[in-house]
Formats: structure tokens, sequence, C-alpha cells
């Protein structure tokens, strides 16, 4: 799957949360450690568990679930993707934080501003950190997440690719769930420039090649 997970640290406070932790949190946690860091939360951009773990589609991921039995920590979520996370993780309400679209975080001193983009699922959330946007399963170097699993809507989709994401600036470094491409990163203004997902002009246009 080559998937991607991020940690975000304040190293002033020592602080720490992790993006999207699945498959092999031992190493996520040792990365934290060696980093001089403490873990105090983790977002999840969305339910599947290729990205928070859990029981999907015939497979078992390593995720949040193991992460709790080490360290009692916040999993962030927007508040539509929360049933679905327990579903697929067995994790209670009492370990997730339900957030709003428009919420920020701080790790220390960095804000972290949560960008709620359903579509790929009802839940899903981009996160805009120092001029990074962590995109999850929404929107790829090249294409975007599919619609056709639980909770999924193109039309949505398409509303958070355009509106959504409006206010995500051209220079912003764009770090999606997975390496689709050869790159792992690349400019907000490369990828509206370049990903197909951007050249229809309306959305009855983007439902014909997408839905």
């Amino acid at each position: 799957m080559v998937n991607f997970a991020y940690l975000i640290g304040d190293r002033d406070s020592g602080e720490a949360l992790l993006v999207d932790p699945a498959y092999d949190v031992d190493g996520l946690l040792d990365i934290v450690a060696a980093e001089g860091l403490s873990l105090t939360g983790v977002i999840g951009t969305h339910y599947h568990a290729d990205h928070v773990g859990g029981s999907m589609m015939g497979f078992d991921v390593v995720g949040i679930t193991e992460l709790l039995a080490k360290h009692d920590v916040p999993i962030h979520l927007q508040a539509p993707e929360t049933e679905f996370v327990t579903k697929v993780t067995g994790v209670g309400a009492e370990h997730m934080v339900a957030h709003k679209p428009g919420d920020q975080l701080h790790v220390g001193d960095i804000p972290i501003d949560l960008i709620h983009t359903p579509g790929h699922t009802p839940g899903s959330q981009c996160i805009l950190v120092e001029g990074h946007l962590v995109s999850g399963d929404t929107l790829f170097l090249d294409g975007c997440g599919r619609t056709d699993l639980p909770g999924g809507d193109a039309a949505t989709l398409y509303h958070s690719l355009t509106s959504g994401l409006a206010g995500v600036g051209d220079d912003v470094i764009l770090c999606p769930g997975h390496q689709y491409s050869p790159k792992p990163t690349q400019t907000m203004g490369e990828t509206r420039a370049n990903n197909i997902v951007y050249r229809p002009d309306t959305a009855e246009q983007w439902l014909a090649m997408f839905s």
C-alpha cells in the first residue's frame, strides 16, 4: 500500500502527534522516542484500516488499538468519522475527540488546522501545518481517493477538492497518504496544474469522469 504516516513535533515543548499510525506502531513509537519527543495525541485522516488499523475487507492491520495499549492519548477525528473508526478498530468514543470543520489543534506552539474534506469517507480530513497539507486519501499527487467504499460519495469529494481546499495556497506542500507517484510530495500548485482530478471545469464533468 506504500502508506505514509507523519510525525508532527515541537522540539521546544517536546510534544508530538502521529498522523495515521498503522502497520508498524512500534517502529513509529521508536521514532518518536529517538527524536526526544513525547506522544501527546494521534490524528486520523479517515477510518480505513490502512490508516488507523483494525479489521476491514478481510485484513487485520495494527494501528490505534495497539498504540493505545502503550500510550493512552486522544485520537483526533472529524465527528462523522468516529462511528466508523469504532466499527473498524473497536476503539470506543472515550478515546476519541470528535472535531468540527475548522477546528485547530496545537502541538506545543505549532498550530494545526483540521480541514473537513468528506467524499472518500464522511469524516475524511486534511491537516494543514506550517506550509504542508497532509491529505490522507482525499488527494494524491496523481488522482484522488476512491468513492465506492462505505461512506464514499463522488459529488461530495468534488466539492472537497475544489471549494474545500480552495484556501490552501499553491505553495503549500502536498503530503498524501500513499506514494502512488514517483515523488512523495509536491506543491499544491503542481498538483492543481497536473492532476487529472482538477481538469474538469464543473461538477457534472467531474462526475462523468470519476463517479
